[in-house]
């Protein structure tokens, strides 16, 4: 992790001398759950330290692995890949609040987190003393969608970090690019150029699967599974799968799908509750409801 220098100076304050005051156990560790895009609060407080309050708050948090963030007095600097998402809020800390904020949270923010309060040591040594161990979880977003043909679906991307749309038909195993950040919009395709949000317009069968939107390091930021459906005519009541003499054209029943967990049907319908059954068979769908309406013609 390369680390982001705000001030020249700030280096000095951990070179060589720094001590710490203690190993932070991982054990029943508190969390903060977060999607990608929002924001994260880690708590902390200086005050359990039970340290009489400095002139001059340094507060720093880190992963495991390196530095988060560091402030003292108006001077701070932050890793390079948390550049312009992290703060500690100086107002707060005279109260003995060091919460670190962490703005639009990525996936790759997930992790642990340690707060210090660095002190003045003996022999000139700077003490860090540990304040506490945070767990963040950053999750994706998922969704199911339906839309009628010839509407628009407004994907959400979250971020500035997501750069990328792929897309899986329903019958393919293939995923494809649909959408990269530095595309311009097309008459299909058109991003909104204030708010992350891309827009298909005009939505057909062809167009029914999975969408994925992808940050730089190809992590989902979201997945959002569409399906595209309008109504099938069907032939009228008389109609019988036993009889196919009596249908008449002159009535349609339009079967129509529906998210309901259960729909009851009259015994007099239950021939077009098969046909609606064998027609969605033949396009390779389960049905788990169904909703009917007659539609007829007057003589």
């Amino acid at each position: 992790m390369k680390t982001h220098w705000a001030f020249s100076l700030l280096p000095c304050f951990l070179v060589g001398s720094l001590v710490d005051s203690s190993s932070p156990s991982s054990i029943n560790l508190p969390s903060v759950t977060s999607k990608v895009g929002n924001q994260a609060v880690l708590p902390c407080s200086w005050k359990s330290l039970g340290v009489e309050a400095p002139s001059t708050c340094h507060i720093q948090w880190a992963t495991p692995a390196d530095t988060v963030f560091e402030v003292r007095g108006q001077q701070k600097w932050e890793a390079e890949e948390f550049e312009g998402r992290v703060e500690v809020p100086e107002e707060r800390l005279g109260s003995g609040d060091c919460s670190l904020i962490i703005s639009d949270v990525q996936i790759g923010d997930t992790g642990r987190y340690e707060s210090f309060m660095v002190v003045d040591g003996a022999r000139s040594k700077k003490t860090r003393k540990f304040i506490q161990s945070v767990k963040l979880f950053v999750f994706d977003h998922k969704s199911l969608q339906s839309r009628a043909p010839g509407e628009d679906l407004v994907l959400d991307l979250y971020t500035r970090h997501s750069i990328r749309v792929v897309f899986q038909g329903r019958n393919s195993s293939q995923w494809s690019d649909l959408w990269m950040r530095d595309d311009e919009d097309s008459e299909r395709l058109q991003k909104h150029p204030h708010r992350e949000q891309l827009t298909m317009k005009k939505l057909t069968s062809s167009d029914e699967g999975t969408y994925k939107v992808l940050d730089q390091h190809g992590l989902a930021v979201s997945t959002v599974q569409l399906s595209v459906e309008g109504p099938v005519s069907l032939q009228s009541p008389t109609c019988s799968r036993h009889s196919p003499s009596t249908c008449s054209p002159a009535h349609t029943f339009p079967c129509l799908f529906t998210r309901s967990p259960s729909v009851w049907t009259p015994a007099s319908l239950l021939d077009v509750a098969f046909v609606c059954k064998e027609a969605k068979k033949k396009e390779g769908r389960v049905v788990t409801s169904l909703t009917l309406t007659l539609v007829s013609e007057t003589h």
